[in-house]
């Protein structure tokens, strides 16, 4: 297939704003892929490449060359180019590798050079989420959504599925052998959020529910095969060789085969969390020196294996059952009640333990990885979302030199919509870093306002929302401050619009 094809659906996907229409371009596309090429074609339409790493980088593509008049390059050749960025290093390979680059885009018409250059970055900007991806799929194969998601959820990755539905003589069978693995990660379950207790107890009760404590530490899945422990990320990062400490908690588990869900943080002695920067950190780096100051503590909330037995389809219950017999003390503390005034208790408790909030669960529900469904509701003591930074403003007086007052955004479809300004609870620390972070990411500079690529995601606490003719969302954050940024998340997690007109009653 050439590549022209797919830049020409990437293009259109990016001014469409109907899911249907989107999703209709996706199939059409799709249909028309030969076997060959569909694993590459799912990849790109998500976004991505399927190196993990180029060498290639924004600065890299900052003079490109003028566009080809005709298309010439197809998908295959494209992939085996940037396979071949991939495995160059030593010396020369920043000129070898600068010389695949301009050979490549030389050869791109303009629409291909903008597709290429978006997924080099990781920010194509065409709004075809993995869930539109993985319904096309379906239609364009003909069979069931929740075969097709199912099946990703399992594989923790679209390509392969999309291979197997795509190109099988018997799609639905070809599915059914993505089950889950113990060492291949999963895409987990998440969270809806709620204002307060009474508001997710609405959503789920009148009962029993189960009521967890929500820690604020870092998503981790560990995998247990044995003497052979793996340790994965929210995002399937694997980060087993930075956390001995998690493998060997975990290897002393009374089970060989465990698939466990849970969060890792740093625990002081008294018990209560560290700040999340100390657990970021550790998490990050296989320093020693971090690792002998800096401890994390497993805590699991869910099996979803236990020596050979398969979990994700059993109700919570079954599943905490499981849990409690093979983690013991590493299991988050939790309350199961059909009382509303007790689940309230609980959030107060444990908020006054210095926890981030709770999560509550439907008992009988079972594992639904990969969505952020109905059965998980988590309650924070303060309203907070996760908004993307999309301008930042220069310092005056103390902060003279700096880049201070940041724009925040939600996500609005393909773009985001912006919702106000702050300031707050930036300390001199965070002010040099954010000055740095947002000069990589600067667009554009008036001289007062730089505007960035819209990619780092920044955790705001506010007091509530007000109506505004200002903004574009009609809605603007009340004494909206910084609690922390989240490198943890990219732009396609941050809260939506449609998350903040519910906080907003409307």
């Amino acid at each position: 297939m050439l590549l022209a094809d797919l830049a020409t659906t990437s293009s259109a996907l990016a001014t469409t704003r109907s899911r249907l229409a989107k999703r209709a371009l996706l199939v059409d596309l799709l249909r028309r892929t030969p076997p060959e090429d569909v694993g590459i074609v799912s990849r790109y339409l998500g976004g991505q490449l399927r190196q993990r790493r180029t060498g290639l980088g924004w600065r890299s593509l900052g003079s490109l060359p003028t566009p080809a008049p005709e298309p010439s390059l197809t998908v295959v050749g494209v992939d085996a180019v940037f396979e071949r960025m991939s495995q160059l290093e030593g010396p020369g390979s920043v000129l070898a590798r600068n010389a695949l680059a301009a050979e490549l885009f030389g050869a791109a018409t303009s629409d291909e050079q903008r597709l290429l250059g978006g997924l080099v970055t990781g920010e194509l900007r065409q709004g075809s989420l993995d869930a539109l991806l993985l319904d096309a799929v379906a239609e364009a194969a003909g069979i069931p959504p929740e075969t097709v998601r199912r099946a990703a959820m399992l594989a923790g990755d679209t390509e392969p599925v999309a291979v197997a539905a795509l190109t099988s003589p018997d799609p639905v069978a070809a599915l059914a052998d993505f089950t889950l693995v113990v060492g291949r990660p999963v895409r987990p379950m998440l969270a809806q959020s709620a204002p307060d207790v009474d508001g997710a107890w609405a959503s789920l009760g009148p009962g029993p529910v189960v009521v967890d404590s929500k820690l604020d530490g870092i998503r981790i899945q560990v995998h247990r095969q044995g003497s052979d422990v793996r340790v994965y990320t929210r995002s399937l990062d694997d980060i087993t060789s930075r956390v001995p400490e998690i493998v060997a908690a975990v290897l002393q588990m009374p089970a060989s085969q465990l698939v466990l869900d849970g969060e890792a943080l740093a625990v002081g002695p008294d018990g209560r969390p560290r700040p999340f920067q100390e657990t970021a950190a550790r998490s990050a780096t296989k320093d020693a020196e971090v690792a002998a100051v800096t401890t994390l503590t497993p805590f699991f909330f869910d099996a979803l294996h236990v020596d050979g037995v398969d979990l994700l389809d059993a109700p919570l219950l079954r599943r905490l059952d499981a849990l409690d017999a093979v983690a013991g003390p590493s299991v988050v503390h939790r309350l199961v009640t059909s009382d509303v005034d007790a689940a309230r208790g609980y959030f107060a408790d444990v908020v006054r333990a210095g926890q981030e909030g709770v999560v509550i669960k439907a008992a009988d529900a079972p594992y639904e990885a990969g969505r952020r469904g109905a059965a998980w509701i988590k309650v924070k003591p303060r309203n907070t979302l996760d908004l993307v930074v999309l301008a930042v403003e220069r310092g005056s007086g103390r902060r003279q030199g700096f880049l201070s007052n940041i724009h925040l955004g939600a996500r609005d479809g393909d773009g985001f919509v912006m919702l106000g300004k702050t300031f707050k609870g930036m300390t001199d620390a965070m002010l040099a870093w954010q000055t740095e972070r947002f000069t990589e990411l600067m667009t554009e500079d008036d001289g007062w306002v730089v505007t960035v690529r819209p990619e780092q995601v920044v955790e705001i606490a506010f007091d509530g929302l007000q109506r505004s003719t200002r903004y574009p969302g009609g809605l603007a954050l009340r004494f909206a401050r910084v609690l922390r940024y989240r490198d943890d998340k990219t732009a396609a997690e941050a809260d939506t619009i449609e998350t903040v007109r519910s906080l907003a009653g409307g």
